[in-house]
């Protein structure tokens, strides 16, 4: 399948119909066999794609399919969130990231699957089952945006809406193969939509390729009165502009295996060596620097348990039957917190956050693993083991070398970088200070370069 860029200049220039292109991926998701979609929108698509072609709607994403994850909300569709207590929720409203892609000419072909309330690193929940990944169908996609990567790396779309609040976007792409992008917090608006984490998720682009991250993020950034957390970035086109440009020339990479704190499968380690081989073979500037090491998971539950029991403690207690026990359990858990206890951790994020930003002075990206590990069998809610040693089944642990990314609200772009000893992707994270989207995309695309 071709990219974003190439489909949106033939369609705009009438070299392509959008109704063609459109049907095309209708057919892909309705053969999906690794349980992507929650729902295909057949005849919406099938509109949206023919008042394009009658020049009513267009843009720089014409007539491109697109997914959107069941969590984020589109009008008209249902948004169920994972979970049987919002089976029969539908939204009136659209996220206005979402309606902001449907301006600009892209054609939703369906919503895709997450694990309920969002709150695993897989995707499986009692209403809809498991998403498996297109790589190895018996392996887990990742999660909680799952659905939207397992739809890029099938092939069915080129660009896919995720969420991510603790590495929603960046497991998924990272174990399918994919690329994804958590932006800056502020910089996309997540609302309207379910509450979730407030202060801790944001909504972003996966798609087949850098250059369609950088673009679906033009037309997704920037402020909108619907949600008060949402900042004025740069200008759109800085990000397009970041991915052409030929050499890493001033930007300065520093570069950490482990944060500081995390343990890695050795094949991921090779694999992630390699690609730093690679970046400064390329001619990127390696600096040595080292990132704040404190591992983050006991900071970032201090603020999505409650954040998450704030959000979805009324469901559960009011509708505990129709709610998974894991979820239930997770939700619970940020039950007894007090508001104290809370901006109590609010303000030692903060302090890590400046630790963060303070790094960003002397360097300009940071590239580290993005995943320890490659993808493990479906059923599972983690690997077995890391490195040889056994990983018990607890609140996704084995994910926290997402999570300072989201704790200091800073970019990051998920690349894949090679295969691990089973053959499944391994892939990077190239971070950034927070605002900094274009020269993390930049990096991003470079490394790629370099790798192919």
């Amino acid at each position: 399948m071709i990219d974003a860029w190439d489909i949106a200049a033939k369609v705009r220039s009438r070299a392509l119909r959008a109704a063609d292109v459109v049907d095309e991926a209708l057919a892909r998701a309705r053969a999906d066999t690794c349980n992507a979609f929650t729902v295909v929108t057949g005849d919406l698509a099938r509109e949206q794609a023919a008042a394009v072609d009658a020049g009513t709607r267009g843009g720089p994403l014409a007539g491109v399919p697109v997914t959107v994850k069941d969590h984020v909300w589109l009008a008209g569709q249902p948004a169920t969130n994972g979970s049987r207590a919002l089976a029969d929720f539908v939204p009136s409203r659209s996220a206005a990231c979402v309606q902001r892609l449907l301006d600009a000419g892209a054609v939703v072909i369906g919503k895709t699957n997450n694990p309920e309330f969002c709150y695993r690193g897989t995707t499986d929940n009692a209403l809809f089952g498991a998403t498996g990944n297109p790589r190895a169908p018996s392996r887990t996609a990742g999660g909680s945006s799952g659905g939207a990567a397992a739809s890029v790396a099938a092939g069915i779309v080129p660009i896919a809406v995720g969420t991510d609040g603790g590495g929603s976007i960046r497991i998924p792409s990272a174990f399918c193969g994919v690329y994804g992008l958590k932006p800056s917090f502020g910089l996309v608006p997540k609302m309207p939509g379910f509450r979730g984490w407030p202060t801790l998720s944001v909504t972003g682009p996966l798609a087949a390729s850098v250059r369609d991250l950088a673009l679906a993020l033009s037309v997704m950034a920037g402020p909108d009165a619907a949600d008060w957390l949402s900042f004025p970035g740069p200008l759109p086109g800085a990000y397009v502009e970041a991915v052409g440009h030929p050499r890493w020339d001033g930007l300065r990479v520093a570069v950490s295996e482990d944060l500081g704190f995390a343990t890695l499968d050795p094949d991921v380690r090779t694999a992630f060596r390699a690609a730093v081989s690679a970046a400064a073979g390329s001619g990127a500037e390696i600096v040595d620097a080292a990132p704040p090491s404190r591992d983050p998971l006991p900071l970032w539950d201090a603020i999505a348990l409650p954040e998450g029991y704030a959000s979805e403690g009324p469901l559960v207690e009011d509708r505990r039957e129709l709610v998974g026990d894991d979820a239930a359990a997770i939700t619970l858990a940020g039950r007894d917190g007090s508001g104290r206890a809370y901006l109590d951790a609010q303000a030692a994020r903060s302090a890590y956050a400046e630790q963060w930003a303070r790094f960003f002075d002397d360097v300009d990206v940071l590239l580290a693993p993005a995943m320890p590990t490659t993808a493990f069998p479906l059923g599972r809610i983690g690997p077995a083991t890391i490195d040889g040693k056994p990983v018990p089944d607890g609140f996704d642990a084995w994910c926290a070398l997402a999570l300072p990314a989201n704790l200091a609200g800073l970019p990051a772009a998920c690349v894949p970088i090679g295969t691990g000893r089973d053959g499944l992707p391994v892939a990077a994270q190239i971070i950034g200070a927070r605002w900094t989207d274009a020269a993390v995309l930049r990096a991003a695309e470079l490394l790629d370069r370099a790798l192919r």
